[in-house]
């Protein structure tokens, strides 16, 4: 009998997002954290999955989304974080659901120096822009913590970051 492959956590998240909380839009800007949740939307013909040139698009689009009646998850490296400060104050204020899934650098056992200022200051700058923010560092706490933070943006209608750090996707390491 052949062994069976097990399931990469990635790609039972993205089962997840799906079924359990009604995604149906995908944006995201290209990153190795993301890449199977972003190659699965590419290719589900059932979901909308949009590159994005800048991370705060994805703000936007995750608006219109749920304007329109529809359910998104936007995929961005914290790098890119820094960006969408400005667009939070809309789903803030006005009360527009945000499930943003942050693939973290300058964490854990970060080696690019580049990286740490940002990484660092992910959480402090979400959380001063009125974001909550839940942290996944072991593939055990990811779809608990993804459902919940699901939960409070949809049907809480807070703006939601969760944070898979170094620990959860490993480091990179650059010669």
């Amino acid at each position: 009998m052949a062994a069976r492959k097990k399931k990469a956590w990635q790609d039972k998240l993205y089962d997840s997002l799906k079924k359990d909380l009604g995604i149906t839009q995908f944006s995201y800007v290209p990153d190795a954290g993301h890449r199977i949740l972003i190659d699965r939307s590419l290719s589900d013909p059932s979901v909308h999955s949009i590159p994005l040139s800048t991370e705060e698009e994805g703000v936007a689009m995750a608006a219109g989304a749920w304007l329109g009646g529809e359910r998104s998850a936007v995929l961005v490296q914290s790098s890119g974080v820094g960006n969408c400060v400005n667009f939070f104050s809309l789903n803030v204020n006005a009360r527009i659901p945000l499930l943003m899934l942050v693939s973290m650098r300058g964490d854990f056992g970060e080696a690019n120096p580049w990286q740490v200022p940002m990484g660092q200051a992910v959480q402090p700058v979400c959380e001063a822009s009125g974001l909550k923010v839940l942290r996944c560092d072991y593939e055990h706490e990811v779809l608990a913590t993804v459902q919940a933070a699901g939960q409070m943006a949809f049907r809480s209608l807070q703006p939601m970051a969760v944070l898979f750090t170094q620990k959860l996707l490993g480091a990179k390491y650059f010669a």
